[in-house]
């Protein structure tokens, strides 16, 4: 029988959570399982892993091959570096010597990763105040009290009425004249 490290799927519906189990790699993959190792979330920030070590070492030792997630969730909790050095044969001060190395330099990778976000954040968001138009960027609001709304209604309908009136033609004579003159004098 072969047996994989990987993970089941546990929880709601767009809300996973996961297992790490040890378990028959012809099983289904939400199946029965041999043990289980652990428990990932990825939901939380950062995500949430939780490992036995000493049940991870006795499966990998037994031969139990880790799929990649769960061989990459093994890296990230400094398991893989640990059983690599333990396969070499490196006594556990050099062990632990090495352990506190990695650890330092996780801590200096996140804080450089998160200086890094910080400043695309902040580059992104100087970015989009310098490229938005100015009506974009504040939509400028006329407010127009009741009166002066009111008097311009009014101008602009008495130039509608007196424009009526004065429908010119090309010569420059107004339509008032031509209806007079078309009209026949009744006397």
């Amino acid at each position: 029988m072969a047996v994989k490290l990987r993970l089941t799927r546990r929880g709601k519906k767009k809300q996973p959570f996961y297992r790490i189990v040890a378990a028959d790699s012809r099983g289904a993959r939400d199946g029965k399982y041999i043990e289980k190792i652990g428990h990932y979330n990825p939901l939380t920030q950062p995500a949430d892993i939780v490992i036995d070590e000493e049940k991870a070492f006795y499966w990998l030792n037994n031969g139990a091959i880790p799929t990649d997630t769960v061989k990459s969730l093994f890296s990230q909790a400094g398991i893989m570096i640990k059983w690599g050095l333990m396969k070499q044969g490196v006594d556990e001060n050099r062990v632990e010597e090495e352990l506190k190395k990695w650890e330092v330099l996780q801590i200096e990778r996140r804080k450089k990763q998160e200086a890094s976000q910080r400043e695309a954040e902040e580059e992104q968001s100087r970015q989009q105040t310098e490229n938005v138009p100015k009506s974009e960027a504040e939509p400028v609001t006329e407010e127009v009290s009741p009166e002066i709304e009111s008097e311009k209604i009014m101008s602009e309908s008495a130039e509608l009425e007196s424009s009526d009136q004065q429908n010119t033609d090309d010569d420059g004579s107004t339509d008032e004249k031509i209806e007079s003159a078309s009209e026949p004098d009744k006397e």
